[in-house]
């Protein structure tokens, strides 16, 4: 245990120590205005990474005309992709000159849903600045495209190139996002494609949720409940994450969308914790083991309250590092269990868990700067989701029927047969009773096929009692392979079975079925010694008969069965036809 808290301790104080050499790291040297970029029709995407420049505002409060007017005395760098921006109250400034050629419409995107301002100037032709406003400080319905990211419509066409400077506000977590030009067909087509992979993200993660918590409610499982609560955690957290939340559901509440976009994913993870303790159960080895999960979980509610509240660049790094955390301990939890080897269903868990770790530890990664920011860490872990939870759903279903076999057969046995599984004689008399009175009031006849083994006590002698009890268990299957779905087979003595065969149905019908039986117990059985066969003598009777009863039936084909001698050449004796 203490070689396993050194390790975490090393391992998080090597994280600080890259998080803190990465905020160090000096930033680009200055760059000239870059080449204008030429719109023309024939192209539809343009990223403007090493195509712009770029400058950080260190008071935030600098107006445009103040950026323009001393912008050849400003540090311009060479906007890259990959570069991190930290901006807390600071503004970003990129700059770029683009020329749109043709009668096509050109869009900037500004491809994250974290942003807090983004505006676009430009100066129009009569000198006057064009300015457009997007971002989580207000709702997605007063921006100039709406949609998950902040876009603005570029200027038509024009004889020379337009200026553009874009200006970004991002509080909390650096800004590191792609900036790209698209033609209108583009921006559609990327736009429609995206909700469409997402919509089927969140209709399978709401299809997986309904059906854990209807398997909770109807089993009665506390693992299905957690789940469900864990999908629909994990769900909301990527709403807020991915700004679907902002564009179709909360619009219009800006501070809520703030709120939301850090508070929801450290609630998710935390669910995915409990989640991971509930299907491992640590308090089976250990309590103490237990309480330093539960103590994990409240560590990371109340970093993600933190966060929350502080907002800061601090906050956040305390948040995913015990995210970090959250995930080595459910790694540990489900290595625990695999080594026990004590749940056979454990390898289906930890597989469907395998994805969402993965893809959660490389956008925790890339949340402490680790990794660079690529679209596997932006929108990976909807990707381990998709292909994960469909797994621990049917994981979860198979321990659940695993465990109700058990709970089935225990109930079972007020009604069926311990050894043979088929009901038993007070299950048949009620379902016989019933077959009668049903006969009498229709003016039809049903069928009771009554069997004894007539060699019982000779495979006992020769082969022994369990061979014995063998024959008996090969007897009820044939019964139940003669069987139709409304009919019933039971033992009622022990070595007598009784097989009903509801109404209507007639003589010759009730002798076949009889004659099958007597056929199929003379074969050879894979469960038997190969000398072996069951040797059946049958009653067969229509019922009602006379004004017998239920019990008196079949007391009455009892009767019969005890009367035939052991070696009768007649093995089938009807009754009353």
């Amino acid at each position: 245990m203490r070689l396993f808290a050194a390790c975490w301790l090393g391992a998080l104080l090597w994280l600080f120590g890259v998080t803190g050499a990465l905020a160090q790291q000096a930033g680009p040297t200055a760059a000239a205005p870059l080449d204008p970029i030429v719109l023309s029709p024939a192209q539809h995407l343009v990223p403007l990474s090493g195509r712009s420049r770029s400058w950080i505002d260190p008071t935030g409060f600098r107006t445009v005309d103040q950026v323009e007017a001393s912008a050849p005395g400003l540090s311009w760098g060479v906007h890259q992709r990959d570069r991190r921006y930290e901006l807390d109250d600071k503004a970003l400034w990129v700059q770029f000159d683009a020329q749109v050629q043709g009668e096509r419409r050109f869009f900037l995107q500004v491809t994250s849903s974290h942003v807090s301002k983004a505006q676009l100037f430009y100066r129009a032709a009569d000198g006057r600045w064009h300015e457009q406003v997007a971002g989580n400080s207000q709702s997605v319905s007063e921006w100039p495209v709406p949609g998950r990211y902040p876009t603005f419509e570029l200027a038509g066409p024009a004889e020379r190139p337009v200026r553009y400077w874009l200006r970004i506000e991002q509080e909390h977590v650096d800004f590191s996002a792609p900036l790209r030009l698209y033609d209108f067909a583009s921006l559609l087509a990327a736009r429609e494609q995206n909700q469409f992979v997402l919509g089927a993200y969140f209709g399978l993660a709401g299809l997986i949720a309904l059906g854990a918590l209807a398997n909770a409610l109807a089993f009665r499982d506390r693992n299905f409940a957690v789940f469900a609560l864990y999908v629909g955690a994990l769900a909301a957290g990527q709403l807020a994450a991915f700004g679907l939340g902002e564009q179709h559901l909360w619009d219009g509440a800006t501070r809520w969308n703030e709120v939301a976009m850090f508070l929801l994913p450290g609630i998710s993870s935390s669910a995915g914790i409990w989640f991971a303790r509930n299907v491992t159960e640590p308090a089976r080895f250990s309590r103490a083991l237990d309480l330093a999960v539960w103590s994990v979980i409240a560590a990371l509610l109340s970093a993600a309250a933190l966060d929350t509240v502080l907002g800061s660049p601090a906050s956040f790094l305390l948040l995913m590092v015990l995210t970090l955390v959250g995930i080595g301990v459910i790694v540990g939890l489900l290595v625990l269990v695999w080594t026990q080897g004590e749940d056979p269903h454990i390898g289906l868990i930890a597989a469907g868990f395998v994805p969402i770790l993965l893809m959660g530890l490389l956008t925790v990664l890339a949340g402490l700067d680790i990794l660079a920011p690529t679209p596997l860490t932006r929108d990976g872990l909807a990707l381990g989701a998709a292909l994960g939870l469909p797994i621990l759903f049917y994981a979860l279903s198979l321990r659940t029927s695993h465990r109700r076999e058990a709970q089935l057969r225990a109930a079972a046995l007020t009604r069926h047969d311990v050894l043979t599984g088929i009901a038993h004689e007070g299950t048949l008399l009620q379902r016989l009773e019933s077959a009668i009175d049903r006969a009498r009031d229709l003016k039809q006849q049903c069928a009771l096929v009554t069997l004894d083994i007539a060699n019982f006590d000779a495979l006992s002698a020769e082969f022994g009692r369990e061979t014995a009890d063998r024959a008996l268990v090969v007897a009820a299957s044939l019964l139940r392979r003669a069987a139709t779905d409304i009919d019933v087979e039971a033992r009622v003595g022990e070595h007598q079975f009784a097989l009903l065969l509801e109404s209507p149905t007639t003589a010759e019908n009730a002798v076949n079925r009889a004659q099958e039986l007597v056929a199929r117990g003379l074969r050879s059985s894979n469960a038997l010694p190969p000398m072996a066969s069951i040797k059946f003598h049958a009653a067969v009777a229509l019922l009602p008969h006379e004004r017998l009863d239920a019990k008196a039936s079949l007391q009455w084909l009892m009767d019969a069965l005890e009367a035939m001698p052991a070696d009768s050449r007649k093995a089938i004796r009807p009754m009353n036809f």
